[in-house]
Formats: C-alpha cells, sequence, structure tokens
C-alpha cells in the first residue's frame, strides 16, 4: 500500500511540476504582448497558481511520507525531529525545501499584473522546483563525478519533458471548440502550431539523448537481462508509447499544422482544427502515462528486480 502511495504521489508531483513549467514556458515563445494576460488565450493565473500550491502542498506529503516510511514513525510528535533532519541535513530534503520555496514564489508571482514579467518568474520558478524532483530519482544513488553527470543528464530530461506536455495541454486548451469561435483565434493557433515545430524538434532530440544515458547510468550496456524484469517490461512500454507520440508529433507537424494554414485561405478549418486536437489529445494521454510509468520506474531498482 505504501508503495502504490509513493507512486502515486510521484507521478501527481510529476505531471504536476512539468505543467506548471511547460505552460509558463509555452507562454513565453508562443504567445505575444496581451495575449499572455490570463484568460486572453489560456488562463495561465488559474493554472499556474493552482498547480505551483498543489505542488507545494504534495512537496510536504511527500516529504512526509519518505521520512515516516525512513524512521518507522507515524506518530507527529515522534516524527517532528525524523523531518527536521531530513529537510535541513539531507540532499533530497533540501532539494524539498528548494522546491516548496520555489513553488510558493511562483505563486506569488502570477499576481503581478505584467503577465510577461510573471510568465518569465513562473517559468524559472517552476523550473528550478521540476529540476528538484532528480533528487528523488536513481541519480541520488551515484557519487562523484557520475553523481553530477547524471543529475545534469537528469534534469535536462525532466525539463524538457515538461516542455512538451505543458505544450500538448495548452494546445489542447487552444484546440477547444469552444475556443475557436473566430477567425483570429485559429490564426493564432496555427501560428502557435508554426512556432513550436523549432522547440518541439529540439524537445525530441534533447527527451532522446538524455533518456539513452539515463538508460546507460542506471542499468548500463545491456538488455536481455533487464527486459526479462518488471522494470524492463515498464521501459519497453514506455519506448513504445514514446515512439507512437513521435509518430503523432510528426503528423502535427508535417499535415495537420500545414493543413490548418491552407484552411485559413479557404476559410473551411473545422476538419483541419478537429483532427488536430484529436491528435493532441491522444498524444497527451500518451505523455500522462509515460509520466505514470516514469514514476514507477523511479522506485524500482533493475539489478534487485532481474534478481
Amino acid at each position: 500500500m505504501s508503495d502504490s502511495i509513493s507512486i502515486a504521489l510521484r507521478f501527481a508531483l510529476y505531471v504536476d511540476l512539468m505543467l506548471l513549467f511547460g505552460v509558463a514556458f509555452f507562454g513565453l515563445y508562443s504567445l505575444k504582448g496581451q495575449e499572455r494576460k490570463s484568460g486572453a488565450v489560456l488562463p495561465f493565473r488559474s493554472m499556474l497558481a493552482g498547480t505551483a500550491v498543489l505542488g507545494a502542498l504534495l512537496s510536504i506529503a511527500s516529504i512526509v511520507m519518505m521520512a515516516s516510511a525512513m524512521s518507522g514513525e507515524s506518530d507527529f510528535a515522534e516524527l517532528r525531529p525524523h523531518l527536521e533532519m531530513m529537510m535541513f541535513e539531507t540532499d533530497v530534503g533540501l532539494a524539498g525545501v528548494v522546491r516548496i520555496v520555489a513553488l510558493l514564489t511562483t505563486a506569488l508571482a502570477v499576481m503581478l499584473r505584467a503577465p510577461g514579467v510573471s510568465l518569465w518568474i513562473a517559468a524559472f520558478a517552476g523550473g528550478i522546483a521540476l529540476s528538484s524532483l532528480a533528487w528523488n530519482g536513481h541519480g541520488a544513488m551515484d557519487e562523484g563525478s557520475r553523481r553530477d553527470w547524471h543529475f545534469t543528464v537528469d534534469i535536462l530530461h525532466l525539463l524538457v519533458a515538461g516542455a512538451w506536455l505543458g505544450a500538448l495541454v495548452a494546445f489542447a486548451l487552444m484546440a477547444k471548440i469552444t475556443a475557436l469561435q473566430t477567425e483570429a483565434r485559429i490564426r493564432l493557433l496555427a501560428r502557435a502550431v508554426s512556432r513550436f515545430e523549432v522547440i518541439g524538434a529540439v524537445i525530441v532530440v534533447v527527451i532522446t539523448v538524455t533518456g539513452v544515458v539515463n538508460y546507460l547510468f542506471i542499468v548500463g550496456p545491456k538488455l536481455d537481462e533487464v527486459f526479462l524484469s518488471t522494470y524492463g517490461i515498464l521501459l519497453f512500454i514506455k519506448v513504445v508509447l514514446f515512439a507512437g507520440m513521435l509518430v503523432l508529433a510528426a503528423l502535427n507537424r508535417f499535415h495537420l499544422g500545414p493543413l490548418l494554414e491552407r484552411s485559413l485561405r479557404d476559410r473551411q478549418y473545422t476538419v483541419a482544427a478537429n483532427a488536430l486536437r484529436r491528435s493532441v489529445v491522444v498524444e497527451l494521454v500518451a505523455a500522462v502515462v509515460i509520466v505514470g510509468l516514469v514514476a514507477w520506474l523511479g522506485t524500482l531498482s533493475p539489478e534487485m528486480d532481474a534478481q
């Protein structure tokens, strides 16, 4: 039961912090001027403040659960000294404290009246909060320079994954039927899809490279033994889903995006917009499942699982 709760907490934290960073980052490179104002295109204030507050609460729950698991104490009075020790004397605890501070900073920043400034602060603080999750992963088991490199790879992987997930959620919201009532909104969606082309290409390259390097850090250059274990099966499912996301991303990039732009000239964009929305939703579902698998994989040891 405790393992299930731990995986659920990790999953919720991953999704929450990826959305916080990814949506804020999307607003910076896809929108401009008054488009960044909350409610003009996307509900930035409610989304970013909500994910920041929820992320802080989930982080507190995660720290309490880890302290309880490590100490064997469940009574708060008995658990308190263990909590203090974890928060201020362990790397994972310090990372949790930094995460909570960054999230509270984000929650305050999104209340600013300057939408551009608030998005920059939210993206930066959200990126710090998301990066702190690397200390909950396999990299924390390494030592020396290997540990530093593993953390670097993990952080890059988290950030680009967050950028991808945030973009998918933003596109799904922008492509809703109720949001596409005017030609101006259709043009805005088409422009956002076009601007994502370069960012999306960078995301795919970085997430692929860091994923392979991360596998080598955790497992090493071997396949046969690993893929007979639970860890290997989950990893195989993750890779298959990722390949499916790449196919959908290519479909959006080379077919549905250009189709939407051509449909604007003919003023018959309903079919193209609907096709793009369905593709994004399917890609988003696959991404969420992958995050769930990552949360599960983070609790497993490939060596112990194989044995």
